[in-house]
């Protein structure tokens, strides 16, 4: 028993580092690759500079970073908006799990307010169990991922009835930061459950 449960944690362990070093690594390699495309643009004034300064790999950042925060103050517009949504339609939506990594993002971010990833409880027949409701059916029904711990982005997927999800409002940081600590504030998520089951009782009544 005491085998798996260390078998079991440092599976968990390598797969939580798996998932942040994988995305870092793959930002880096593109931002990279980019940088090498725009060294073109920068070498003449690259040429200007002392050859101690390793001026084309500074000047290459420096491109990509101001076009990135110029594409940025773009999309804040209104037509930068419309184009992006147009482009996630018709595009980025096509990727398999484009959707649900960005609305996942803007739950870490704090800026989403869709439904997607909304922290609750699953009632099972052991108890209340974390989880996040992924989507809602038109006759009520959940999907959930209930996550593993401490490994948030691991775990199950269960359609669920709509009266076994406690759907909870906190934010979503909040949750995950209960999962992340083996259940450490789970006691803070249980009464945000309760407190919101009292007033709908007391509404009802």
């Amino acid at each position: 028993m005491v085998m798996k449960q260390r078998l079991v944690f440092v599976g968990s362990s390598l797969l939580a580092g798996f998932l942040i070093v994988v995305p870092i690594y793959l930002a880096v390699l593109l931002l990279l690759k980019v940088m090498k495309s725009v060294v073109m643009l920068v070498r003449p004034v690259a040429l200007l500079l002392p050859e101690s300064v390793p001026a084309e790999m500074l000047l290459s950042l420096i491109l990509v970073l101001v076009i990135c925060f110029v594409i940025g103050m773009l999309v804040r517009t209104r037509i930068g908006k419309t184009i992006r949504e147009r482009m996630e339609t018709t595009l980025f939506e096509r990727i398999p799990g484009y959707a649900l990594i960005r609305s996942l993002t803007q739950q870490l971010a704090g800026s989403s307010h869709e439904k997607v990833w909304k922290p609750a409880f699953f009632e099972s027949d052991e108890g209340l169990l974390p989880a996040f409701i992924i989507e809602e059916f038109d006759d009520g029904r959940y999907t959930v991922f209930v996550p593993s711990i401490p490994t948030p982005l691991a775990g199950a997927v269960y359609v669920l009835d709509r009266k076994r999800v406690h759907p909870l409002d906190v934010p979503f940081t909040d949750a995950l930061r209960a999962i992340s600590k083996w259940g450490s504030g789970s006691r803070e998520l249980v009464a945000t459950m309760e407190k919101k089951k009292a007033a709908s009782f007391t509404r009802a009544s």
